[in-house]
């Protein structure tokens, strides 16, 4: 057993034994460890993280875990991963594996604080080295909380060897948040000049933090809060840009099925929410058929929202809306009517009560940019979704067959009848194709809103902006009206809030109207008859 509270001699001696004869010292630790003081077995730990670095930080791991066991009747170290009886203790020695006959015969290797920190040091300067990036960052960041001449030291040669660019700025950095604390005022000045390059808070609060006893270091400072200061506030008018375009991409997603069916038929059509809503519920139900796997059952989501709420959409055309062209206003009370209906559908086959769509992993998370500013992947994702739809759609209606029978309608019905195109059918089909894209806005909401029954009622609004403001009919309208009221809104939310940015984003739209009744890109030669 070890000598309890040695002399520090004692400690160095021991030290050098263990160099010499290496293994037998090492079994010597690892018999002695159990029944050590915490004291001792920090003494203990430093020695054999100086002999086995990777033999000690498994065992250092396993303590910190909970893990590491010690039989009572020969004070060898198992690893535990359930204390019971029956279950497997695995040697650390790697003599094998035994069953516990009997609980009480095993016991925790105990820690208490100091230890773990002692534990988490050791581990920090091991994983300097590691191959795995995450690994890496993790133990710069604790190093540099502790500060000491090791642990700069440690950095600092670190720094020489490491491939990866950004791993290599947050070393640099945790040098320089060190530095402010030199004695030497030369390297104070550089330590400031190397945080004053940063955006982050941080640094911004290091560098507020300098005494004003050096004067030089003191001016440099509060250069670089400046500096700073001013870079934070341009990376957040950036992220508000970010936001505003993707709510502008919800928008137009909402939007541009409307501006199909309303610039063909100039039908207003108030059960368009409830259509994004069923593509929303479809994702919902998608998710529920494959629970295993959210990111394949968002992928099948896509086709299946765009069908469901594509067939229900030509439903509505051909039960109802065919009977009432030429009336828009009993069109209104009646696709009002079809809204009520489908929401409370969906409240008795799914509760009135909101539903959470899982994110898949590869949308959670954010590409983090800088300290400043990071975009989170489920808005990017949504963005880059709405450009893709915009373009197909535009790509149909450009190129195909159908395309330009709803082009030759949407302008002349009669003469487009004459011609032979079955304008019935088309105008069915055209409400379908906006019904279906009605339908992907909604799986793309599934990913930033819960799901509810009441859920597309808070778009139709902005939906019938959107495509008013851009001009009936006309998708690169639509596109650049649903982005300038997204912009728009969050620019003015700062200051306003929500509820009077969308009042403002209102009333701008009405006398924007007053003066452009046909909107940012009229439709030329229109005309709808019955």
């Amino acid at each position: 057993m070890i000598q309890r509270r040695g002399a520090p001699w004692l400690q160095w001696l021991s030290l050098a034994i263990a160099l010499v004869f290496g293994p037998a010292a090492t079994a010597s630790i690892t018999q002695d460890l159990p029944t050590a003081s915490f004291a001792e077995k920090a003494q203990l730990m430093t020695q054999w993280f100086s002999e086995d670095q990777e033999a000690a930080a498994d065992a250092a791991r396993l303590m910190l875990d909970g893990q590491l066991y010690y039989d009572k009747r020969t004070d060898l170290l198992y690893r535990v991963n359930d204390h019971k009886k029956g279950a497997s203790a695995d040697a650390i020695d790697g003599s094998g594996a035994i069953t516990i006959d009997k609980k009480r015969q095993f016991k925790r290797v105990s820690v208490n604080n100091d230890l773990r920190d002692q534990l988490r040091t050791e581990l920090a300067f091991l994983n300097l080295s590691s191959p795995d990036d995450d690994a890496r960052l993790a133990s710069i960041e604790q190093l540099s909380q502790i500060g000491s001449r090791r642990a700069i030291d440690a950095i600092n040669t670190a720094l020489a060897s490491e491939g990866d660019a950004d791993i290599a700025e947050k070393m640099r950095f945790a040098l320089a948040l060190s530095g402010l604390n030199s004695d030497d005022a030369a390297a104070r000045l550089a330590a400031v000049e190397t945080l004053s390059e940063s955006v982050g808070n941080e640094a911004l609060n290091a560098l507020r933090a300098v005494s004003p006893a050096d004067e030089a270091v003191y001016l440099a400072a509060q250069k670089g809060v400046t500096s700073i200061e001013q870079s934070q506030r341009l990376y957040q008018w950036g992220e508000t840009l970010y936001f505003g375009i993707s709510l502008g991409s919800v928008l137009v997603l909402a939007g541009i099925g409307l501006a199909i069916t309303f610039g063909v038929m100039g039908v207003i059509n108030m059960a368009h929410g409830e259509l994004i809503m069923l593509g929303a519920y479809t994702t919902f139900v998608m998710q529920q058929l494959l629970p295993a796997d959210p990111g394949l059952a968002l992928i099948l989501s896509i086709p299946a929202a765009f069908v469901v709420s594509g067939a229900v959409g030509i439903g509505i055309e051909r039960g109802v809306i065919r009977f009432l062209y030429g009336r828009p206003l009993e069109t209104l009370l009646a696709t009002f009517g079809i809204s009520l209906i489908l929401q409370q559908a969906v409240r008795s086959l799914f509760s009135p009560l909101n539903r959470s769509v899982t994110t898949p992993e590869w949308m959670s998370g954010a590409w983090e940019i800088n300290a400043a500013l990071s975009l989170t992947l489920n808005r990017l994702y949504v963005i880059a979704f709405c450009l893709v739809v915009f373009f197909a759609l535009l790509m149909i209606l450009k190129r195909s067959s159908l395309g330009l029978q709803v082009r030759a309608v949407a302008q002349n019905r009669t003469r487009a009848r004459a011609m032979g195109v079955r304008s019935q059918w088309v105008v069915a089909l055209t409400f379908g194709l906006g019904s279906g894209v009605a339908g992907l806005a909604g799986v793309a909401l599934s990913q930033l809103t819960n799901v509810g029954p009441n859920m597309g009622q808070s778009y139709i609004i902005d939906s019938f902006m959107v495509v008013v403001f851009g001009g009936v009919g006309n998708l690169w309208g639509t596109l650049v009206a649903g982005l300038s009221l997204g912009i728009a809104n969050k620019l003015i939310e700062p200051w306003t809030g929500a509820v009077l940015a969308k009042i403002l984003v209102l009333i701008f739209i009405v006398l924007f109207i007053q003066k452009n009744p046909r909107g940012l890109f009229p439709q030329r030669g229109r005309a709808v008859e019955g």
